[in-house]
């Protein structure tokens, strides 16, 4: 059933109209009057569940939302009830399908407010464009482009891990051996020193606590595009209020819970052998082998802010993510052949000049 606070609306004191969360005035602010209400932030502490109580987890996003789903990259985002999207905030599909908002998702425990407001992504975009060097002239002036926030979907983890690993550690010595090398033709016999390895077995246990390990819920976007944003700053996280996602779009999880922990432990497992590989002691090893106990499970999931832009540049659809904190930027941009065959026609040329020179 949908929460009670599913069909608050958030409207101006002064005159009524609807309210949107304003990143620069770090409230709510009305675009009709500009007036401006703060939010309050609440001084309780963040909720993280035990692994077993999602149950007893919050549904819903407490505010009446509606939803499209992007047939080419997956990615499901809620927005405004008198919204409508034409086109995928992430890859900038117009495969979208419009549909209702699942009320049953778990709600998310706290979120990073919306910090870089429109004006500054404006500034970062062109600054990153004006950067890139391998890219056509005509790209630094670039009038048209979309961009919009959108809260995408995380979860976080905490665990307690016990590891107990066995290895070959090796050590390196070195012995003394005649090799026959040969002289102006002639076979001549010489002392060299080579490099032996001695193999021990060896063995130990280590313990280590995890604390907020991420998990990427999305599917607008990548694994691997979401770690070349950067890291967000999750000392920032505030407990969840609807407030933060008026007029903004936030994507529901496409992972859920358990298939988010497999990754987590995923994650912990890959940790946990470098840890373990860095304990071996001697010059090298073979045959690690790691078992993992891992104890005192957690977990919240959050919302973490984004900017998803899109711009045209001869016809051809471009992406860009910026994050909501840092303003950190990632994306594609057209390749500029004619500067590349330039470059590749310096370098040659300046390789021939050397040549030339060093057989003068």
């Amino acid at each position: 059933m949908p929460n009670a606070a599913a069909s608050q609306a958030f409207k101006c004191r002064n005159c009524g109209a609807p309210t949107r969360w304003d990143p620069d005035a770090d409230a709510l602010k009305c675009d009709h009057c500009e007036a401006v209400t703060p939010v309050p932030r609440a001084q309780a502490a963040i909720v993280e569940r035990p692994l077993e109580a999602h149950a007893q987890a919050e549904k819903g996003m407490g505010v009446a939302l509606r939803a499209s789903r992007c047939s080419t990259c997956g990615a499901t985002v809620a927005l405004g009830a008198s919204e409508t999207a034409t086109a995928c905030v992430f890859c900038g599909s117009a495969n979208v399908l419009p549909q209702e908002a699942n009320r049953n998702a778990l709600r998310p425990e706290s979120l990073i407010p919306l910090d870089v407001g429109r004006a500054k992504v404006e500034q970062a975009f062109r600054a990153w464009i004006g950067s890139r060097w391998f890219r056509p002239n005509a790209l630094k002036h670039t009038k048209e482009f979309r961009a919009i926030g959108v809260y995408v979907p995380y979860w976080t983890f905490d665990c307690d891990a016990h590891s107990d690993w066995s290895a070959d550690a090796g050590y390196y010595y070195y012995v003394t051996v005649p090799t026959t090398v040969f002289v102006n033709g002639k076979p001549r016999v010489v002392m060299r020193q080579e490099r032996r390895v001695r193999w021990e077995p060896a063995w130990g246990a280590r313990d280590d606590h995890y604390d907020d390990l991420l998990v990427l819920a999305s599917k607008g976007i990548s694994e691997e595009l979401a770690d070349k944003l950067g890291a967000f700053e999750l000392k920032a996280l505030v407990p969840y209020r609807p407030e933060y996602l008026a007029g903004w779009r936030a994507e529901e999880y496409q992972i859920d819970l358990e298939g988010a922990w497999e990754r987590g432990k995923q994650k912990v497992a890959a940790a946990q052998e470098a840890r373990c590989s860095k304990d071996v002691p001697g010059d090298t090893q073979r045959n690690l082998a790691v078992h993992n106990t891992l104890s005192n499970i957690r977990w919240k999931h959050v919302l973490l802010p984004v900017w998803s832009l899109s711009y045209q540049f001869q016809g051809r659809p471009y992406s860009v993510l910026i994050h909501g904190q840092s303003a950190r930027i990632v994306g594609e941009a057209p390749l500029s052949w004619v500067k590349i065959a330039l470059l590749v026609a310096g370098v040659a040329a300046a390789a021939g000049v050397a040549a030339i020179a060093a057989n003068a």
